[in-house]
């Protein structure tokens, strides 16, 4: 494997979720990563940073830097590429029918020589659900038991049936037991991994693992630089000590380096939460006309500097499944919101230029925001700015994040700027299903089939379906027992808009 492989492996495999160099069912390795890998220089080694005080142990590790680097030793059963496609690594098949997902196992081995079997991924899960610092209990939600089936074959009861289950497959695999390690001073080891490194015996570094069953190439060893804290990360990451740096720009803060970028897609949906239960914003209509009056390209273009992907609809655009049936427009499109706003008697403006109904009842919302995020913030500003465009009064309104979470958990919001990590199997039941964790301001009585079919939608007028009359919510319910399709999903999340999609955050990958 050569130098320009090897970094292509390392960039796409080391630091996000997204990982090539396994077995793909989706496809082979994307052709931009080879492309911005042009000109690297040969070594036979790597810089990159870590945290000495931190664990290697992918169930206790606490740091960004030390978690980017575990998913060099460690493999998943499947890992994702960068358009959120399952990529067999671990697993050789995996089968799901119905609430049952069968994995079938390769015949790989730990860097210790012993081989890896089905006993180590039950093992490796019980880690996993239990691990209250990791984001792998969340994804496995919807496992109600695992068994080993034999030695080469594990066995995932569900409690809904969920196509899409295999995408949170990607938790590490240890070797039973070894995270329980510990040398002559009592000093815990390394967990074992299958993965195309392991942790020297000074444990300031990677070296290569013989055992590993692919191609081991030409990177011998990683070397590791200790950055402790937020301020030395940023401080090597800017002088450019590392050669990978991976940032997801969580807190709207980029740290440059010299070098190249490679955008890297997060599952991390930015949206406007809708209180359909105050006043006008009961009416579908308003809500499609907030949505088509916000330009989403700007937003990202000027609040998120480039650093996130304008949401033509309700599930990640990159996703395949859902690209032909998305179209919610990217630009804001005035002819929708004015027919909109009309369909529902906003036919006028007041002496201050908002529109109004026969009633002479102005449109003026508020729209609360965190004001500890002032990415956030400044989203929410510009949105205001541009509904007023539209006669559309926003008042932006900041409260701490405790204050905030206080105000959507007691229904005392109109608007709010929200953000939520979708799960990899992209299950957006959270934001739509009673009970959700994002499900606030849900609708409490449902609207006729004929309020429903009036609204228009991208400027047409929706026809009735066998989905009329369904709430989102339980569209999304009737998908897991078999009803309804991701398409319908989609379909009536567009059509019905119970909340607004702005942008899918991306983090920045430069070397």
């Amino acid at each position: 494997m050569n130098f320009k492989r090897i970094i292509a492996f390392l960039m796409v495999t080391f630091l996000v979720f997204n990982i090539v160099g396994c077995k793909s069912n989706a496809g082979s390795t994307s052709s931009e990563t080879t492309s911005l890998v042009e000109t690297a220089s040969q070594k036979n080694y790597l810089t990159l940073l870590y945290s000495m005080s931190d664990s290697f142990n992918p169930y206790a590790v606490k740091t960004a830097t030390n978690r980017q680097l575990c998913q060099l030793i460690y493999e998943p059963l499947v890992k994702l590429s960068n358009n959120f496609e399952p990529i067999y690594c671990i697993a050789k098949e995996v089968i799901t029918d119905g609430t049952v997902c069968t994995v079938k196992l390769n015949s790989y081995k730990f860097s210790d020589g012993s081989s890896l079997t089905a006993d180590d991924v039950v093992y490796s899960y019980n880690l996993a659900k239990n691990s209250a610092t990791t984001v792998y209990s969340a994804k496995l939600y919807e496992v109600k038991s695992i068994t080993a089936a034999d030695s080469a074959t594990v066995v995932f009861n569900l409690t809904k049936a969920d196509p899409y289950f295999i995408n949170v497959l990607n938790f590490p695999i240890i070797k039973t037991g070894s995270e329980n390690i510990a040398d002559s001073d009592s000093v815990l080891q390394p967990p074992v991994g299958s993965g195309k490194y392991k942790v020297n015996k000074t444990k300031d570094g990677l070296i290569q693992n013989d055992n590993y069953h692919g191609e081991k190439g030409s990177i011998k060893e990683i070397r590791l630089i200790n950055a402790p804290d937020t301020e030395s990360v940023s401080h090597y990451a800017q002088v450019g000590a590392a050669d990978i740096y991976y940032n997801d720009i969580s807190d709207g803060t980029i740290l440059r380096m010299s070098g190249k970028k490679l955008d890297i897609n997060l599952n991390s949906l930015v949206y406007i939460g809708i209180n359909q239960n105050f006043g006008a914003l009961t009416e579908n209509a308003l809500r499609q006309a907030l949505s088509s009056g916000i330009d989403r390209t700007r937003l990202c273009q000027n609040v998120y500097y480039n650093n996130a992907t304008p949401a033509n609809g309700f599930f990640h655009p990159a996703w395949e499944v859902v690209k032909s049936v998305q179209n919610i427009q990217i630009e804001a499109k005035s002819e929708i919101t004015i027919e909109n706003l009309e369909k529902i008697g906003y036919n006028s403006l007041d002496s201050k230029g908002l529109r109004k109904n026969s009633n002479g009842v102005p449109l003026k919302f508020t729209l609360l925001v965190n004001s500890e995020n002032r990415t956030k913030v400044t989203a929410a500003q510009l949105v205001a700015s541009q509904l007023w465009d539209y006669g559309i009064s926003v008042k932006v309104v900041e409260k701490t994040y405790d204050q905030y979470m206080n105000s959507l958990n007691e229904g005392n919001f109109q608007l709010y700027i929200g953000e939520i990590k979708l799960t990899d199997n992209m299950d957006i039941s959270p934001l739509v299903t009673e009970g959700g964790s994002a499900a606030f301001g849900l609708l409490k009585e449902n609207k006729t089939d004929t309020q429903k079919m009036q609204t228009a939608v991208n400027g047409a007028v929706a026809p009735e379906t066998e989905l009329t009359g369904k709430t989102p919510g339980e569209v999304v319910n009737g998908f897991y027992t078999g009803q309804n399709t991701i398409t319908d999903i989609a379909t009536v999340l567009q059509s019905e808009m119970p909340f607004i999609p702005l942008c899918y955050r991306t983090g920045a990958l430069f070397y």
